[in-house]
């Protein structure tokens, strides 16, 4: 058996995710908040190109999303995981592939969560992530060293969410950060924040949504949305976006629903 090839193959970073998000082609991702590796097994089998472990919305505990990034990784598919700020070092060390922050208010609250997402590099510069090769990331120490913190720089994705107009505003700026691979537009939060409810799909918001896109693809950034039905996914993607998610509970209860009245027609004849 050949060593090298057996290390590429049951790595705990999925290291394709970076080649994609850096890539040209159309990303279909989808949110998971709810705490089960079947369901994530179910995503990656349906054909999902990107998975979305959803820690702000979502009710996994820490051990949970590291079983959740273990059935990722077994069925083949790409995991980021949405987390609240404090819990980035932890979510690292389990071996996500990559991070989707929610609410990036600016350049530089980008340039800090790239800073803390890298490690440091012999003679400056780098990051400030702090070091352990006895985690799951690093295959518990049979991939540690150099050569993890190597891989760990170049392959860990970092997506900045922007939520508020003047997030908005400051897209572009965000997407030109080095170490930003995607800018995320959160359309609910962002609609809220115009004061709009829920009704992202109303005109200012929509107007809102388009000049992030097209400013993010704009710096070469890959550009991405919440695109809940074919049509907002190709309304995003004329405005530069690439990068489309949806929601596994959304997905689940639609059909769930379906099923219900269906029951209930064929309960009338």
């Amino acid at each position: 058996m050949n060593p090298a090839v057996t290390a590429a193959e049951h790595h705990p970073l999925d290291l394709r995710l970076a080649q994609r998000m850096r890539g040209q082609q159309r990303l279909r991702g989808i949110f998971n908040g709810l705490p089960s590796p079947a369901i994530v097994e179910m995503c990656a089998y349906a054909g999902f190109d990107l998975l979305i472990i959803d820690n702000e919305h979502g009710s996994a505990d820490l051990l949970m999303t590291e079983h959740q990034l273990r059935a990722a990784r077994a069925s083949g598919i790409p995991a980021l995981v949405r987390c609240l700020e404090h819990d980035i070092p932890r979510v690292l060390d389990m071996g996500a592939s990559g991070l989707q922050i929610p609410m990036v208010a600016s350049a530089e609250h980008a340039r800090d969560l790239v800073q803390r997402v890298r490690y440091p590099q012999p003679g400056g510069g780098g990051g400030r992530r702090g070091s352990a090769f006895s985690t799951r990331a690093a295959g518990y120490g049979a991939f540690g060293g150099s050569e993890h913190t190597r891989l760990s720089n170049e392959a860990i994705v970092l997506v900045a969410m922007v939520e508020s107009p003047q997030a908005i505003e400051q897209a572009g700026a965000i997407a030109a950060v080095d170490g930003i691979d995607a800018v995320f537009v959160g359309p609910n939060d962002l609609a809220h924040a115009m004061g709009h409810e829920n009704r992202y799909g109303d005109a200012p918001v929509q107007a809102a949504i388009e000049r992030a896109l097209r400013a993010v693809s704009a710096q070469g950034t890959c550009a991405g949305a919440l695109a809940l039905t074919p049509e907002e996914e190709v309304r995003y993607a004329a405005w530069g976006g690439r990068y489309f998610a949806t929601v596994t509970t959304s997905l689940i209860t639609r059909a769930f629903q379906q099923a219900a009245r269906q029951g209930r027609a064929e309960l009338s004849y």
